[in-house]
């Protein structure tokens, strides 16, 4: 019959023939598989290096965009500040014995206020007096209004009779820069200022008569000259120590036998 089995195939022929058929069916399974292996890999993210510097390039590849930081602005301390830190801490320290940094005594802040008697009578008053000390003090000032009713004075409750503005910290010191070194040389006749406006407590009141004196008011555009208070207030516990500090920073106090004005 034409299919019936060999029959002269021994054994040993059998024997022979097993390990090749295993070893073809193991090279398809491996061929099987390659495929299966190359699409996992290119699915995997590539493998970081070991390198910093290539890690670090990689991380930043992966991250989310973010915003760009703003560059950062180089903020310069105001120069009468920095002469009170050089200068000024280190002779008060030693003249007055102070053991504690935090006792030498400083500048809090400076107040200027514009009184407005006129606003009764003028309604531009109150808007020349602000638009002048914005000028001078570079800061928004504040309207003083009035807290109860005066016959005799004509005055009504919420009039406004000045303005008034505080300042501390950079324009604190970027003003007084300006007071000591521009506005009090500029005054007509200037002798120098009185050394006793003081309150007992360090700080120190200096009145001037119009504004024109600062170098920011242009003398064509007022509509008229306005006294101006300006109150220096300190952390000095008696006059010596704030008439000493006022000195250092470079206040042009007149001498003792020189008879007191007024600016």
């Amino acid at each position: 019959m034409a299919n019936a089995p060999d029959e002269n195939i021994t054994e040993e022929a059998v024997a022979k023939k097993k390990p090749a058929v295993k070893a073809k069916a193991a090279a398809k399974k491996s061929a099987a598989r390659k495929p299966a292996a190359k699409k996992a890999a290119a699915e995997k993210p590539a493998a970081v290096s070991a390198t910093p510097a290539a890690s670090e390039k990689v991380a930043s590849a992966t991250k989310s965009p973010t915003k760009t930081a703003r560059p950062e602005i180089a903020v310069r301390v105001p120069r009468m500040k920095q002469i009170y830190r050089d200068e000024v801490a280190e002779v008060l320290k030693r003249e007055f014995g102070y053991k504690n940094p935090m006792q030498i005594p400083t500048i809090e802040k400076i107040t200027l206020n514009i009184g407005l008697g006129e606003a009764l009578d003028s309604n531009s008053a109150v808007g020349a007096a602000t638009g002048d000390l914005q000028k001078i003090s570079g800061q928004k000032p504040t309207e003083n209004r009035a807290r109860v009713s005066i016959a005799n004075f004509k005055l009504r409750e919420g009039s406004v009779i000045g303005t008034s503005v505080t300042l501390r910290g950079r324009r604190m010191w970027q003003f007084l820069d300006r007071l000591v070194n521009i506005t009090l040389p500029r005054t007509r006749d200037f002798r120098g200022i009185s050394r006793t406006a003081f309150d007992g407590r360090g700080n120190y009141s200096l009145g001037m008569r119009d504004q024109s004196t600062y170098p920011e008011i242009d003398y064509n555009e007022i509509d008229r000259m306005r006294g101006m208070q300006v109150t220096i207030v300190t952390s000095a516990r008696t006059d010596e120590e704030g008439r000493r500090l006022l000195e250092l920073l470079g206040m042009p106090f007149m001498h003792v036998d020189e008879p007191v004005a007024t600016y």
